[in-house]
């Protein structure tokens, strides 16, 4: 259960396969929960693009007339949560363009630190933009280059840029991946009978039955074309600095992300939560999806049972009802509902993955102490998130995290909970067992790597 804290983005690459826009359309399924804004696949037969997008989920941006459109042994799609850019249709991608070497599509999960900055320079020069997205500077700045090929472009447009990106590009006969040298966002490369796939999560392969092979590096260039293995160049020099959030959140708990098991870093951090953090209780009580995990290893490191005492309607969409407090606390119950034969007169420990505003926990604290929990302790899987995030993931600014303006007290007493306590950095840290300083921790420490 999230307020106000998303995945921006997920994209994904298939290369060389008949069906390679229905493989596309699979994997973009797979990682919907990175992005529920908008969809978007390009395909590319060896002479021309083809590029459909729409705001919406992927079922509802693609059918089977569609897709048959999109023809192909290449293609590369996206799924779009806003982060840099406004909710329209133009901010939608594959961004696709025309110019003098033919046609490009770009997706990119990520966000650009000097964006604007780019941006303003190649408007005093003469470029004109379709949309707010930052993705859409890499089109001006390939387009703008004086080298000749575009595995060359690429490497231009990418030196000018700083920030957060997993690129995937699609010309009318390869395709390139691109990564940049902290390594901030996930993405994986897996074998398909004699293709080729990339994608943000191995949530993905599973689906389309790809295997595995590796992660593309932070600072690694991989060019696809017919009849050769991918060649990899190295851009950067990497200093990996992945997102910790992929383990506490964002990632799919089925999915390989930075070479390691979601779900077993979650279920770590509910054993170091444990530890750190014990209390007396009845049971332990998961906030579904995202506490799960953390719940069983916290559960079977302090001997407490774990119970599903909350369940979830996953059938519920946004609702555009006026945000009238009333209706706020309707929508909590609209999406979990207290099994009250469970908890009625019990000392719960509830686990959450994080808390952002608070609002949404002190709903979810109010509705099961009503439906007659005797107490509730919440236990938080992660750090306080302190500081918002500019690679990639859509927080609200410090003014709106609410450990950024009180003391762990004092939220306590704002969500009304009975004791509160969070994962501390250094246990994160153990959970997901980090090798020197591999991981971006920003949100928790204002920290910042660019």
């Amino acid at each position: 259960m999230r307020q106000s804290l998303n995945e921006k983005c997920a994209v994904v690459g298939i290369f060389n396969h008949v069906e390679a826009s229905k493989l596309a359309y699979f994997s973009l399924h797979s990682l919907q929960h990175r992005g529920q804004e908008a969809a978007g696949i390009s395909s590319g037969d060896g002479e021309r693009l083809h590029t459909i997008k729409d705001r919406g989920l992927v079922t509802q941006v693609f059918d089977e007339q569609k897709l048959a459109t999109l023809k192909g042994h290449m293609a590369i799609g996206h799924t779009r949560y806003s982060t840099a850019g406004d909710d329209s249709i133009l901010d939608a991608q594959p961004v696709h363009a025309n110019y003098d070497l033919g046609q490009i599509s770009i997706v990119h999960n990520g966000n650009l630190t000097n964006a604007q900055e780019v941006r303003n320079k190649l408007i005093k020069e003469g470029a004109i933009f379709q949309s707010s997205m930052d993705t859409e500077n890499l089109i001006h700045l390939i387009a703008r280059s004086n080298q000749g090929k575009l595995k060359d472009r690429i490497i231009d447009a990418v030196k000018q840029i700083e920030g957060a990106f997993s690129l995937v590009f699609l010309s009318r006969s390869k395709m390139f991946a691109v990564r940049d040298r902290f390594g901030f966002r996930p993405l994986a490369l897996g074998r398909i009978g004699e293709g080729y796939v990339v994608a943000s999560e191995t949530c993905a392969f599973d689906l389309i039955g790809a295997t595995y092979i590796r992660d593309v590096e932070p600072g690694e260039m991989l060019i696809f074309e017919k009849g050769k293995a991918p060649q990899s160049l190295k851009i950067f020099d990497a200093m990996p600095k992945h997102c910790i959030f992929e383990y506490v959140y964002f990632a799919r708990p089925d999915s390989e992300v930075f070479g390691k098991n979601v779900y077993q870093k979650r279920k770590n951090m509910g054993v170091q939560l444990a530890k750190e953090q014990p209390i007396e209780a009845d049971m332990v009580v998961p906030v579904p999806d995202g506490g799960v995990p953390a719940a069983i290893g916290y559960s079977q490191e302090s001997g407490i049972p774990y119970e599903m005492g909350i369940m979830r309607n996953h059938y519920i969409g946004r609702t555009f009802i006026e945000p009238t407090q009333e209706m706020r606390d309707l929508k909590v119950k609209m999406k979990l509902s207290p099994i009250r034969e469970l908890i009625e007169g019990k000392r719960l420990i509830v686990i959450d993955d994080s808390i952002v505003r608070g609002t949404t926990s002190r709903r979810i604290v109010r509705m099961l102490k009503e439906a007659g929990a005797a107490e509730v302790h919440m236990r938080i899987s992660s750090p306080p998130t302190t500081d918002p995030c500019f690679y990639g993931v859509d927080t609200p600014n410090k003014e709106k995290l609410i450990a950024a303006n009180m003391s762990i007290d004092e939220i306590c007493h704002y969500i009304e909970a009975d004791s509160l306590a969070f994962l501390s950095t250094e246990a994160l840290m153990r959970s997901v067992r980090a090798e020197g300083s591999e991981y971006c921790t920003a949100c928790f420490t204002g920290e910042y790597i660019v």
